[in-house]
Formats: structure tokens, C-alpha cells, sequence
């Protein structure tokens, strides 16, 4: 799995949004501007994360973004999947996007059971790292001072 732009764009974002969790919508702006994410880029991000259901929007003054749910049940695997497909490296390891492969015994192709073993420990580390999560570690990197997302 390679982390697209895309990808990268949309967790720094959802990161600076939990980060602000509790202080109301965050415009668009703002996040482009901290995170130094191009702003149609990141409209773009906003929207599939919205539809998707982890955020909510405010319209006119004081809008923006917020996420629809605590920092603490969003996971980065499902921003990941949303952004950028399926965590496996290779089709036939997917659980959402399932695709035969052309070695002939899948049960038993060496390369299948070495990619299988990496996709199930991305899937591991992303499924139970929340952005709560993300948030206490760069608390931590700070020494324990409350720090900037990004």
C-alpha cells in the first residue's frame, strides 16, 4: 500500500479537525491554510469524507467542517478506505475488493500468503489507531505540550 496525496491530505485534515473537536466548524480555509493543502484539492477531500459520513458541514458565517463523530471512533483505516481503496497490496489479499489472482493454487502461492500477512498488520495498526490516538502521540512528541495538528 502506498498512501496517495490524496490519502496523506485527508488524514492531516481529519487530524486538524479532531484536534479542534468541540470548538464548532472549521472553515476550509483555515485547514488549507495550516496544512499547507491546496484548497481545491482539499474541497474535493472534504466532500468524499462528508458523504462518506465522517463529516458535517456548516453553510455561510462561522462554517466549515466538523467531524460527525468523537476523534476517538474514527479510525485512520477507515479514512484510508474511504480516500484511497483497499489497504491490500496486491487483489487477491482484499477483503473489500476481492479479485482473483493468476498464480495457479491461490491457497498455497507464497507471494499471496507474504502479502495476505501485510495487509492484516496495515489493517491491525490503521483499524485501532483512532485520530484520538494520533492526537495523543503528537502530544506526546511535544513533551507533553499541546501542539498544532500537522
Amino acid at each position: 500500500m502506498k498512501l496517495s496525496r490524496r490519502g496523506e491530505y485527508g488524514l492531516r485534515a481529519m487530524i486538524h479537525l479532531a484536534s479542534a473537536d468541540g470548538d464548532g466548524a472549521i472553515p476550509i480555509k483555515t485547514i488549507s491554510e495550516t496544512e499547507l493543502i491546496p484548497y481545491k484539492f482539499l474541497e474535493q477531500i472534504m466532500l468524499t469524507l462528508k458523504n462518506a459520513g465522517l463529516l458535517t458541514s456548516k453553510m455561510g458565517a462561522g462554517g466549515g467542517y466538523m467531524l460527525n463523530k468523537p476523534p476517538d471512533e474514527i479510525t485512520l483505516g477507515q479514512i484510508i478506505r474511504i480516500l484511497d481503496g483497499p489497504l491490500a497490496p496486491i487483489s487477491c489479499v482484499s477483503q473489500m475488493a476481492y479479485e482473483p489472482c493468476g498464480c495457479p493454487d491461490e491457497a498455497t502461492c507464497g507471494l499471496r500468503l507474504v502479502m495476505l500477512d501485510v495487509r492484516n498488520m496495515l489493517a491491525n495498526i490503521l483499524d485501532n489507531t483512532t485520530l484520538s490516538d494520533v492526537l495523543a502521540r503528537e502530544k506526546a512528541a511535544h513533551g507533553g505540550r499541546t501542539g498544532g495538528a500537522g
